[in-house]
């Protein structure tokens, strides 16, 4: 079994080189100078500030609130092919729509579609299921009135890291909660975390060595503020994990992972299951990549781009 084409492994030493010259300044961005605080509360206070320093918020944003939960949307300017519902990444304890204006903005115009991402809420204040609560309500309300208040009915949904989560557990819940799961056209799962149990890589056991934007200290420390107090086997819930679900009837999914991630397991497991359950899925592994791969410009971004691209054209023209 290929998990990658002779063209990507040509570009691997590139690959290398690109995460060695931008890792260090990735890092110091989202990253603090000095130690954080002993108390969770404080030390996400720290981090959030931190984080917010990547954010270039774009003036075609539009704030609404959608089922009592703020969201930041782009409207495109013809009749929307589809409403992208998109879940932004930080661990379930930080980020912000506004962190994704960019390619929200490009996704929008690119497809036409209406994008509305979702400011849900954060971990430690709010632990589980207050995030997944949001965006199911946000899943719902696009569902029963999407159709004439945004002019489609019709739902792709993705995110980043803990959005590739949220994507994957807000469609199981809208299949099994809403019965409307007929609606979604397919997912875009990035370097999602399926698996709160811990999956080998989460644990440091991954297929490649090399630098990465998370360790395990750090998926303890977010786990424990996202699910305090649950046991490793509870938090292995099928309504907590995405991986421990029953997958069947699922829609076409595209799966996007780097093998340094200590996410990688949780994709390449997450991918083999949706498939063996009879669903579509395209996988797209990028070797020697951290988690949060996307800021690291090489040639083997730019194809996962292209592919990305393609798989959205192809899941909106059926």
């Amino acid at each position: 079994m290929k998990l990658w084409s002779a063209e990507i492994e040509a570009l691997r030493p590139e690959t290398r080189e690109a995460v060695a010259a931008g890792f260090d300044t990735i890092n110091e961005m989202i990253g603090t100078a000095g130690p954080y605080p002993d108390d969770p509360l404080e030390r996400t206070k720290v981090a959030r500030r931190q984080f917010e320093r990547i954010y270039a918020p774009s003036p075609d944003a539009e704030e609404r609130t959608i089922a009592g939960v703020p969201c930041r949307l782009f409207l495109p300017e013809e009749q929307p092919s589809a409403v992208y519902l998109h879940f932004h990444g930080g661990a379930m304890i930080l980020g912000s729509p506004v962190m994704n204006d960019i390619p929200n903005a490009d996704l929008c115009k690119r497809f036409g579609m209406t994008v509305v991402s979702v400011d849900y809420r954060l971990a430690p204040e709010y632990p589980f299921p207050a995030g997944p609560d949001d965006c199911v309500a946000v899943a719902a309300w696009l569902v029963e009135h999407g159709e004439q208040e945004l002019g489609s009915a019709r739902l792709l949904i993705g995110g980043e890291s803990a959005g590739g989560y949220l994507s994957a557990a807000v469609a199981l819940r809208i299949r099994d909660e809403l019965d409307a799961i007929d609606h979604v056209a397919g997912l875009n799962l990035v370097f999602g975390v399926y698996d709160w149990g811990r999956t080998p890589s989460q644990r440091g056991m991954r297929p490649h060595e090399g630098p990465d934007l998370l360790d395990p200290a750090e998926i303890r420390f977010v786990t424990d503020c996202y699910l305090p107090s649950r046991s490793i086997e509870e938090r292995r819930d099928a309504d907590v994990s995405p991986l421990y679900a029953d997958l069947h009837g699922m829609p076409p999914a595209l799966m996007s992972v780097g093998t340094c991630d200590h996410l990688v397991d949780d994709t390449l497991m997450l991918a083999a299951r949706w498939a063996a359950a009879g669903n579509e899925v395209e996988l797209f592994v990028a070797p020697d990549m951290p988690h949060g791969f996307l800021a690291f410009p090489c040639a083997v971004t730019d194809l996962w781009a292209g592919r990305t691209n393609a798989w959205f054209a192809d899941v909106l023209a059926r």
